[in-house]
């Protein structure tokens, strides 16, 4: 049933510009890969992978075996790497819908070698590689110092060693994520992409060849070209969203892909100091109009935006008047044209010259991008046009 009140509208047509504008950036033997995990940002996973490997991409990246499982029974037959831990008793699953898997420890590699040994397949795995990040990966070396001092832990390389080794299993590729590419400052991030570069020659110097290298993510894609290696990895910029408020957009041209919407669904008219929503602390300040609008913190309009907020009805700005609701919000709507029951009410998009970006909605709960659009539920509808 199509819910009339709230939905979020998503542009293929600007992931096919996102992803051409992001192919431009690289050599033409780079891999790209579309990072879909959390159902595409919020935008749609199937869909968004489909129109990114249309328009070019090579590979995706997931969270959870699960997310990969949607893929492939959404018939997506692309490369899928699982950037998270995957249990070893799915094993099977792994091998028998061709799944990509981040491994990152030798007990976890072992184990998924004993299972392929006894299913009589082989797992595909990629090395993840902790430079900095601090949160997933093999250690390489000695962190703490500020500069490095040249000399890789003897450990990490035997274990690099016995994880190539292990029957049942394809040693494909190699990673690490950068913690800080997207700020002004790239010192920490140029040291993590030396002491990967670094490591990488150390194992070959066993005679370990790793097919794929990666670092890159969307602000490395942008801004750090040395990094991209044989493969990047886009995530936020997939979906028209630049990394950080930092990052230079004169390099990239990028679409938001999401607009999310809402309708008036009752309007009043009100004198000064009528008290809004609940805890009654928000007044009018005016004779005004107050609209009530479908979409509350249950379709992930954030409760942070009561009395902070803003949204755009027939053209105008309405700011967000009392606490956001579960289901609705309410908006002063006085200095807007008449607002009338079915109006449409952006919440993140564009109307008539007015804007209301993700970035802005961000900055006004203290958080990034990325959490609001993967914030938007899945009980608001995702309506796709070409």
């Amino acid at each position: 049933m199509i819910n009339r009140n709230v939905w979020a509208e998503i542009d293929l047509a600007a992931v096919s510009h996102n992803v051409g504008q992001l192919k431009k950036l690289l050599r033409p033997e780079c891999l790209l890969m579309a990072v879909v995990k959390a159902n595409a940002y919020g935008h749609g996973m199937i869909e968004v992978s489909g129109r990114a490997l249309k328009e070019g991409a090579d590979f995706l990246g997931v969270a959870r075996i699960s997310e990969a499982i949607r893929l492939r029974e959404g018939y997506i037959d692309a490369p899928v790497l699982i950037f998270g831990y995957t249990d070893p008793e799915y094993a099977a699953t792994l091998i028998n819908y061709d799944l990509t898997q981040t491994v990152y420890a030798f007990e976890h590699a072992k184990r998924l070698s004993d299972m392929a040994r006894q299913l009589g397949g082989k797992i595909k795995i990629h090395l993840k590689v902790d430079t900095g990040m601090g949160r997933l990966g093999i250690l390489p070396c000695e962190l703490n110092p500020p500069e490095f001092q040249g000399k890789f832990l003897g450990s990490a390389i035997r274990e690099v060693e016995m994880i190539a080794r292990l029957p049942g299993i394809k040693l494909e590729g190699i990673y690490t994520h950068f913690a800080t590419a997207d700020h002004p400052d790239k010192t920490f991030a140029l040291r993590q992409f030396e002491l990967f570069d670094l490591f990488i020659a150390e194992i070959k110097k066993c005679g370990i060849e790793i097919k794929i290298k990666h670092a890159a993510n969307s602000a490395a894609i942008i801004e750090m070209p040395q990094t991209h290696m044989d493969m990047v990895r886009a995530g936020i910029s997939v979906y028209g969203i630049y990394p950080s408020d930092s990052t230079d957009r004169t390099k990239i041209s990028l679409k938001p892909v999401m607009a999310l919407k809402s309708r008036v669904i009752h309007v009043k008219r009100v004198n000064a100091g009528f008290s809004v929503s609940y805890g009654a602390a928000a007044r009018t300040g005016r004779p005004t109009a107050i609209a009530t609008v479908a979409i509350g913190y249950a379709d992930g309009f954030n409760r942070q935006l009561s009395s902070a907020g803003r949204m755009l009805v027939n053209g105008a700005s309405a700011p967000v008047i009392g606490r956001v609701c579960m289901d609705q919000t309410m908006i002063d709507v006085g200095d807007a044209r008449e607002a009338l029951v079915g109006d449409e009410v952006v919440v993140i998009g564009t109307q008539g010259v007015q804007s209301i970006g993700v970035d802005e909605i961000a900055h006004k709960i203290h958080t990034i991008s990325y959490e609001v659009l993967t914030g938007v539920s899945d009980r608001v509808q995702r309506i796709y046009s070409a």
